[in-house]
């Protein structure tokens, strides 16, 4: 108790947890991107219970996470080498999740372009099959997003209860605006591409620093805003369009 009541005191600790705050919501957007475009595909009915399971095993696994920390900080020493590289655990780990995010974004750009005709299957099975299979990939990337965000946790503090409240406060933040932003998301088509998009240059992020090679977030983030405002600036121009057409009718 006496601890908690020094960090409670100590105005360090209380930038470092708004810091890891923001850090962590924000690494929390890719996590956030990649669920709601995969829900997205579900069925209706099963979308929002898709999203909640899935941001409620990321905080399960980051909580899992935090509990290991010496096992987290030992994920970071190399294992082997390869032509003078060396790869830890947290770098195979990065390099597979890139992979998939690459793999998973260029399939689904690839359905869009060119859709598949529709297979006659029961209601039921489509759904079930779906659903599991929207589960397992979720907790793929949760796995890979949790890593990294614990990894960053404990590269920023040394105080286990900053980081707990930094990262619960994050995925309530992701729980919120999961909602919205699919629902944005399902509503502008053209949205889904651009998140498409954002997925691919994410995982060749996380599939670079996996072999050592630091891609400033900072500059990731900012490509994305600036291309969401620009996407943004886009609707409202189609929506002003539709509504002048339709005061003209």
């Amino acid at each position: 108790m006496d601890y908690l009541l020094q960090l409670a005191a100590s105005p360090t600790a209380w930038v470092a947890l708004a810091t890891l705050i923001v850090m962590e919501i924000v690494l929390g957007i890719d996590n956030l991107i990649f669920i709601s475009i995969l829900t997205n595909k579900l069925p209706e009915k099963h979308r929002a219970k898709a999203r909640r399971i899935g941001i409620s095993m990321a905080l399960i696994l980051r909580l899992g996470l935090l509990s290991t920390i010496a096992f987290i900080v030992q994920l970071t020493t190399p294992v082997f080498e390869v032509l003078g590289q060396g790869f830890s655990w947290k770098d195979m780990i990065l390099i597979a999740g890139g992979l998939f995010l690459v793999w998973k974004a260029t399939t689904e750009i690839h359905h869009s372009m060119d859709p598949e005709p529709e297979e006659k299957a029961s209601v039921g099975n489509t759904v079930a099959i779906g659903f599991a299979a929207a589960i397992g990939q979720i907790l793929l990337l949760d796995l890979v997003f949790s890593i990294d965000s614990i990894i960053t946790a404990v590269g920023m503090t040394e105080h286990l209860p900053i980081m707990i409240i930094a990262v619960v406060t994050s995925v309530i933040v992701m729980l919120v605006a999961a909602e919205p932003l699919a629902k944005f998301i399902n509503d502008n088509p053209t949205v889904v591409m651009l998140a498409l998009g954002f997925l691919i240059m994410i995982g060749m992020t996380l599939i670079a620093e996996g072999f050592g090679a630091h891609v400033p977030k900072g500059y990731v983030y900012a490509a994305m805003a600036f291309s969401a405002a620009i996407e943004c600036l886009n609707i409202a121009r189609r929506n002003r369009h539709k509504r002048l057409l339709a005061a003209r009718q």
